[in-house]
């Protein structure tokens, strides 16, 4: 094949295992032949619309077979693929369109409005729905009814650009990774030799597709494998724990707060669980006590630590060594190198704390448009630059202990205080303001917003909150407001965020108001 992409995966597949069954989404499934047929006549459908190599190709919805016929077709063509997060508001999904240079949007009916509203702000030239068509956009059904079904072979290299994934940045704005093929594919193969997944893996995939560890940690190594996909739009409890019965699932990635949720729903005890084999965690370490309620049912898990532009796989902790070590993020991929360096740049001893650096052949070639981002974030030639602090122990398991930036993690999603901050300023009472994360118990950690107001204003929380609504996504917006009557800055003028940290960061937000 001329194609040496993920978009030639569904026909590799096809001709080795083509009654196999690839998708599972609700109560349709799709053979690797008929996944295969689907994502010919959209890439057909595509092409006759104009889309050709090195095109952007976006794509807004939760977790659907379309999805993945998009990410295959996109391949096939030899565009670029630019999955959406669902969770975004429409002027954030207008950036992200705008910034890519999509120029078609599939997205998903419970999107339309957001979609409709982003891809006309952004210049987006064909928008398809999953729905009956609309005024201005096309039914993705009827894209497929009206296509050819003839082979397509289109030359695509491993080194080209196969996805761009949004990471928000600190200085406020989201910066689009660019995973090559080769990227895409070296993190699937860890993903094959360190989980040890099956042909007859069955996989529950219910963490957003549109998030990397849902997609390339979960998805894509099982299809490569020639596994079975269950495709599930939400998470909910009950609903998983059916899922896992009715369909016999082996393997299913989550982070804590979906595990916890799980756990704490009363038929729990008597789920039948049997047909797991691999539970994998990411987006913050398991705590000791949802380890020890899977433990009671005979499962452990695995976990790792990773981010969008390494593809994302950087350390895996198997689930022999979950018990005895308990908070580590384990030690690095197979075809994987990691340093911890002081801010000198040599290397720590173990026990000591260093930020952690990434190398091999996942990791992203760049930022999307941004050479100067790009530059920044690599030292040492090809060394990534995480901005997360770590350290290892006698056996080289590493511990991540800090971070360099001022990111924190809810309910999986990362929050860049930045970001949230500018949003605030735009409040017309709001004259400086730094968001910090703070233990939440439900979602891990949550926003606080410690605000200053302009001289003779006044704000309630309600109301400073309620400005955010429609310009961020729910899961940025701050659970609570602190006013206080300054910041502490430093010399320069930069405010000083540990410092923020200590005197914010506990106790209840209704702190008496200046």
């Amino acid at each position: 094949m001329l194609n040496q992409g993920i978009g030639s995966w569904p026909a590799r597949r096809a001709r080795r295992t083509p009654d196999r069954i690839a998708v599972v989404h609700e109560d349709r499934t799709l053979t690797y032949r008929a996944l295969h047929g689907r994502v010919q006549r959209l890439a057909h459908g595509l092409r006759a619309l104009g889309v050709t190599s090195g095109d952007r190709i976006a794509y807004l919805g939760p977790n659907h077979p379309a999805f993945l016929e998009t990410l295959f077709a996109a391949g096939t063509l030899g565009a670029v693929f630019v999955p959406l997060n669902t969770r975004l508001a429409a002027p954030e999904l207008a950036h992200n369109l705008a910034d890519s240079g999509s120029t078609v949007l599939v997205h998903a009916p419970e999107q339309a409005e957001a979609a409709r509203a982003a891809a006309a702000e952004a210049g987006v030239s064909h928008r398809i729905t999953l729905a009956a068509p609309d005024d201005g956009a096309l039914g993705y059904e009827d894209l497929l009814a009206g296509a050819g079904t003839g082979p397509l072979d289109e030359p695509v290299a491993q080194d080209d650009p196969c996805m761009i994934m949004y990471t928000s940045g600190t200085t406020g704005r989201p910066k689009g990774a660019v995973l090559s093929h080769a990227n895409i594919t070296w993190n699937s193969v860890n993903v094959l030799v360190d989980t040890d997944l099956s042909a007859d893996e069955v996989t529950l995939v219910v963490a957003p597709l549109f998030h990397t560890a849902g997609l390339n940690m979960t998805c894509l190594p099982t299809l490569l494998k020639g596994g079975r996909v269950v495709l599930l739009a939400a998470f909910d409890a009950d609903r998983v724990l059916d899922t896992i019965e009715h369909r016999a699932v082996t393997y299913m990635f989550g982070v804590p707060t979906m595990y916890d949720a799980m756990a704490a729903r009363p038929r729990w005890a008597s789920a039948d669980l049997s047909s797991l084999r691999t539970l994998n965690c990411g987006g913050a370490p398991v705590p000791a006590r949802t380890i020890a309620a899977y433990l009671d049912r005979g499962l452990a898990f695995s976990q790792g630590y990773g981010m969008t532009e390494a593809s994302p796989g950087v350390l895996f902790l198997d689930r022999e060594q979950a018990a005895a070590k308990a908070g580590s993020a384990g030690v690095p991929h197979f075809f994987t190198d990691t340093r911890l360096v002081l801010p000198d740049g040599s290397d720590t001893a173990p026990g000591e704390r260093g930020e952690v650096l990434v190398q091999g052949p996942h990791v992203m070639t760049g930022y999307w448009g941004r050479p100067e981002d790009t530059a920044a974030a690599f030292t040492d030639g090809d060394w990534l630059r995480t901005g997360d602090i770590a350290r290892t122990d006698a056996d080289g398991y590493a511990y991540i202990v800090d971070r360099v930036k001022d990111m924190f993690v809810s309910g999986g999603e990362n929050v860049y205080p930045a970001e949230v901050e500018d949003a605030l300023l735009g409040h017309p009472a709001v004259a400086e303001c730094a968001v910090i994360g703070i233990p939440d118990p439900l979602w891990g950690e949550v926003g606080r917003a410690v605000v200053v107001l302009e001289p003779g204003t006044r704000a309630a929380e309600e109301d400073i909150l309620g400005h955010l609504h429609g310009r961020l996504a729910k899961y940025k917006i701050p659970k609570s407001v602190v006013l206080a009557d300054g910041l502490p800055r430093t010399a320069s003028g930069k405010i000083v965020k540990p410092a923020v940290r200590d005197t914010y960061g506990l106790g209840p937000a209704d702190r008496p108001h200046p």
